[in-house]
């Protein structure tokens, strides 16, 4: 799995600080961002609302991916090396923790060979929708306490310790939470609907089962909602929370034909898959038409098994759930109706891409895979190779390639070798010249190289700048933002009026502002520089930037 995992991210190896990301580089400047920011509560400095971003409103840390709990977790690895090669060691550790923790489920809970557990585990780690959403989005590969959370849930239901293991069990939901919470909802929902469809088609349901699951479930709801209780508060209702999804579903919905596609990540993927898709970071259905048909074929076969049909069933109630509120078929939405409608202005739900319930069936088809080759190694004479072939030849065309990197700007040695300090104090604001924003966040990895030791007006956030105080990614920039934008689009320095100049005073005053900082490289530099120095006075060239002083 770790051998795998590094493979899988070995672009990134060669240059952490000079290589990103190809696919998604704006979501990996702001992975960057949050895991400096969480090396704040080494120092006793990490707030939940914070002005280090979107100075000085600030944002909702919570009300964003944060990766508070790897961002913790890893930040000795990020004070030593940086947030960059914190990114890359964290990106192939996820994959590699989930197809371990599976493998142990499925080898020592169920009880399955231990070749058939690292089949099924090795897909779970390494499915196309996981590698997909190793594109940036570290929050959704961080399921690694899945496996724990639901080997809890089974031991629950087996009348193990029901009150120690109600313990164990809110404490990993509180360490998923930070982690990662739509991993953990999806998780709930999957959980929830699995034990359903299994005890329906159990019979008779031992008398022990229910006392020791209400017990522990009770336990762990109970230890949960204290601990959690502020948090969720704080991220729905405190400072800089806003209401309502930011991402619209009928945009992040599943295609039906993606399901049978193979993915454009997977050795045997081409690029005309990807129009079924969102973006490379959503390939969540592609599960390819031999593995379905290998799922189908081993639900039909092993269909006197509860768990394998119960797997199945809630694999297509999932998947179902996937295509959100109207079908989509081959890039094109129909009028017809999908079960995601029935759920999709629930609270909390509405926070969740529909596309990534196809996720959550990942581990539930990577259950019935282990389970066939089981079933053909431990019982079938006739079967016991042919099974097993079937399900690798099912699986070699969705092996991985390893994730495409480009090279990328280098953080300005003003910032990695400290020279800011002399332009601003600790948690002063320095005004990135331009803003960055949702469209090119990069200028973020400034302060992520400093450990976020200053604040960045603007950014890549979720904040309660929409329709009456709605999700929006974002703030509306202020004027001199907009100027600096139209120098940089233009690639001339504008005419300025006196509007302008007073537009850049109080600008600067709102932000707070030190200096303003234009690094070399920058797009439109030669064209920006002329422009600050009109409002600002000739700028000072410190290390490999230009820096003006704020007027007060």
């Amino acid at each position: 799995m770790v051998l795998a995992a590094a493979l899988l991210t070995r672009g990134l190896w060669a240059d952490p600080a000079g290589r990103g990301l190809a696919l998604n580089a704006n979501d990996q400047a702001l992975d960057e961002w949050f895991l400096a920011y969480a090396t704040r509560a080494y120092r006793g400095d990490l707030h939940f609302v914070t002005g280090a971003l979107n100075a000085p409103e600030g944002i909702n840390v919570l009300g964003n991916a944060s990766l508070v709990g790897l961002g913790v977790l890893f930040a000795p690895l990020t004070l030593a090396f940086g947030a960059p090669v914190t990114f890359a060691v964290v990106t192939g550790f996820n994959l590699a923790a989930n197809g371990a923790g599976w493998y142990l489920l499925f080898a020592r809970t169920a009880g399955l060979h231990r070749l058939a557990a690292l089949v099924g585990g090795a897909f779970c780690g390494f499915a196309p929708g996981m590698v997909s959403q190793s594109n940036g989005h570290l929050h959704m590969t961080a399921a690694w306490l899945v496996p724990a959370i639901a080997w809890c849930v089974f031991s629950l239901a087996k009348g193990q310790r029901s009150a120690r293991l109600g313990l164990l069990l809110g404490g990993l939901v509180v360490a998923q939470f930070f982690l990662g919470e739509e991993v953990l909802l999806l998780a709930a929902v999957t959980l929830t609907l699995f034990c359903l469809a299994f005890a329906a088609t159990t019979r008779p349901i031992p008398r022990h089962v229910l006392p020791s699951l209400g017990i522990g479930l009770g336990v762990a709801a109970a230890v949960a909602l204290v601990a959690l209780v502020f948090p969720i508060w704080l991220q729905f209702r405190g400072p800089q929370s806003a209401h309502g999804g930011v991402f619209k579903p009928e945009f992040y919905s599943a295609d039906l034909k993606s399901f049978a596609a193979i993915s454009p990540l997977s050795l045997a993927g081409g690029d005309g898959a990807a129009r079924l898709a969102s973006g490379p970071a959503e390939y969540t259905a592609f599960f390819g038409a031999p593995v379905l048909i290998v799922v189908l074929g081993a639900t039909l076969w092993m269909w006197r098994r509860p768990a394998v049909v119960a797997c199945t069933v809630v694999s297509i109630v999932l998947c179902a759930l996937a295509l959100g509120p109207h079908v989509v078929v081959g890039h094109e939405r129909t009028e017809q109706w999908a079960p995601y409608s029935l759920i999709a202005h629930v609270p909390i739900v509405e926070w969740a891409l529909p596309t990534r319930f196809a996720l959550a069936a990942v581990p539930l088809l990577g259950f019935v895979l282990a389970s066939v080759v089981h079933a053909a190694l431990t019982q079938t004479e006739t079967l016991r190779l042919l099974a097993p072939v079937a399900v690798v030849a099912a699986l070699v065309p969705l092996a991985p390639r390893p994730l495409p990197t480009a090279e990328r700007a280098p953080v300005p040695k003003f910032f990695t070798e400290g020279y800011w300090r002399g332009c601003a104090p600790r948690d002063g604001t320095i005004v990135p010249v331009p803003l960055p924003d949702w469209n090119d966040p990069q200028a973020m990895r400034w302060a992520a190289a400093t450990a976020v030791s200053f604040a960045t007006p603007q950014g890549w956030f979720i904040g309660p700048y929409g329709d009456g105080g709605g999700s929006a990614v974002g703030v509306f920039p202020r004027p001199t933002s907009q100027l600096l934008h139209r120098v940089v689009a233009n690639d001339s320095p504008p005419v300025l009026t006196d509007q302008d100049r007073i537009d850049l005073r109080r600008d600067a005053a709102y932000w707070h502002a030190s200096c303003f900082v234009l690094a070399d490289g920058q797009r439109g530099a030669a064209a920006l520089k002329s422009t600050l120095d009109a409002l600002l006075g000739p700028g000072e060239r410190v290390a490999d930037v230009w820096v003006w002083r704020a007027r007060s």
